[in-house]
This record gives C-alpha cells, sequence and structure tokens, in this order.
C-alpha cells in the first residue's frame, strides 16, 4: 500500500463514523488529554481545528482556555508554506474558514507568538504507527513547523484507533509525535 492509498483508506473510514461516534471518542480522548500531566504542566499550547471527522478539539481548546492556559492556534501561511501560531481568546468567535476551509484566525484577530513558545503541541494527522510517526495531508505544513518550537515542547497527536496502522511509510523528514492519544489508550514513545 502506498501512503496516498493509505491517506485514502484511513480518511474514507474516519468520514463512516457517525456524528454520535466522533463525538463519543473525541470526549474521551479529551478526558484523556485534560488529565494528562503533560497538558497540566503546559502554559502556552498550539492546537489544530478539527474539520472532516478528525478527533474534535472544541471541547480542549475550551477547556484549555477556561484553564488560564495560553491557547493558540494555527493560520495557514500558503505563500510562505508555514504555520503561524496565534493566541486566541474568544472560541470560535475569533475564527474564520481559512485555507482548506479549516477555522483559522481572523485577521483583526491575529495575535502570532513564536513556536519557541509552545509547551505542547496537538498535531492533527491522518495516520499513525505505534511508534509515533505521522501520515499528514501531504502538505508538510506539520513537519516543517514541528522543529521550530524548543527541545521540551511535547508533541501529542489525537486519533482514533482505526487511524493506527503498522506503518505510514515515514520519510527522512517527517517528524513523529511524542505521544498518541486514542479513545482506547495513551502511547507515549521515548524521548
Amino acid at each position: 500500500m502506498s501512503k496516498k492509498e493509505l491517506r485514502k483508506e484511513v480518511i474514507q473510514g474516519r468520514m463512516a463514523l457517525s456524528e454520535q461516534e466522533v463525538s463519543s471518542k473525541s470526549n474521551d480522548i479529551t478526558k484523556a488529554i485534560i488529565n494528562m500531566e503533560e497538558y497540566q504542566q503546559a502554559t502556552t499550547i498550539m492546537a489544530y481545528v478539527d474539520f472532516r471527522h478528525e478527533v474534535q478539539t472544541g471541547e480542549l481548546i475550551r477547556r484549555a482556555l477556561n484553564d488560564g492556559k495560553r491557547l493558540t492556534v494555527p493560520l495557514t501561511d500558503m505563500e510562505g508554506k508555514r504555520l503561524v501560531p496565534s493566541l486566541l481568546k474568544e472560541f470560535p468567535e475569533d475564527l474564520t474558514p481559512g485555507a482548506y476551509g479549516i477555522l483559522e484566525p481572523r485577521p483583526e484577530c491575529l495575535r502570532p507568538i513564536t513556536p519557541g513558545e509552545l509547551d505542547l503541541v496537538i498535531v492533527p494527522g491522518v495516520a499513525f504507527d505505534e511508534k509515533g510517526n505521522r501520515l499528514g495531508y501531504g502538505g508538510g505544513f506539520y513537519d516543517r513547523f514541528l522543529p521550530q518550537t524548543g527541545k521540551d515542547c511535547i508533541w501529542l497527536a489525537p486519533a482514533f484507533e482505526l487511524q493506527l496502522h503498522d506503518s505510514v511509510y515515514p520519510d527522512q523528514h517527517d517528524c513523529p509525535v511524542h505521544i498518541l492519544v486514542t479513545e482506547d489508550r495513551i502511547i507515549k514513545k521515548v524521548r
């Protein structure tokens, strides 16, 4: 199976989940994350905004804001092929559809910070293996972004069990995540 075929298969599997299944599994994943020491100790977090049956992050974003965390969401700079973490004050009011139709900061709500300020990055992905290797959507945005974070920053990917596969065919430039959280388990990679 090629990366392209795996990507297609996993997205189809994810899209086949009912709204109820996505919501229920996402709630289990969110609860697991907020109970983790890595979340509790983080002061500045970047979280993706979910779309197309990804693990939902809305409740995690709300909780982080209520917990007094500095919560950022990424702005996708298509021209510069980069992600810009932007502080969020009001969710979802500060957001508007951006690149790929994903919610991102409105121009008047853009409050950029440097990647080095982040303690925890909630990373999206299509498929993962148990070593933390990740198959993204093919744009390379996170593989370019993650190395810019500090050496102690934790990269955590929420994923449904159906997104875990034996191999996701990692390339040399791919950045594996440190922690995977599914509806059934937490997988931590030795750092």
